[in-house]
């Protein structure tokens, strides 16, 4: 289930750039603030599997911690380009850069051993 939520978001921010990809975000973050928790899944599979199975060991804190600081990083990025006068000049270099299909699969196959591993402890 992991890996079929994780494609899931993968196709939902798809984009060749990081703009690209927050200006995607953005239309959900827009729309409805919780329309855009709400596309983030993975999330609250782990946390419920979490609970579900009581396996808060390191494994699943790591995930949780990671997939928190993703989503505040994509608010905050949202908020530097579409609500900030000026974006930070760094945030402005990143934002050109180019997203490869193993940037975009990093999440897959780190977070879904990292699962196994939480729930095998």
């Amino acid at each position: 289930m992991m890996i079929f939520l994780e494609i899931f978001e993968l196709y939902i921010q798809k984009a060749d750039t990081l703009r690209e990809m927050i200006d995607n975000l953005y239309h959900y973050y827009n729309k409805n603030i919780f329309l855009f928790f709400l596309i983030h899944p993975t999330f609250y599979y782990v946390l419920g599997v979490t609970i579900y199975f009581d396996s808060f060991n390191f494994y699943s804190i790591t995930i949780l911690v990671l997939k928190s600081f993703d989503i505040f990083f994509k608010i905050e990025l949202i908020k530097q380009r579409y609500y900030e006068p000026v974006m930070d000049e760094e945030l402005e270099q990143m934002m050109e850069l180019k997203m490869t299909l193993s940037m975009k699969l990093l999440a897959l196959f780190t977070y879904v051993p990292l699962l196994y591993l939480s729930l095998i402890s």
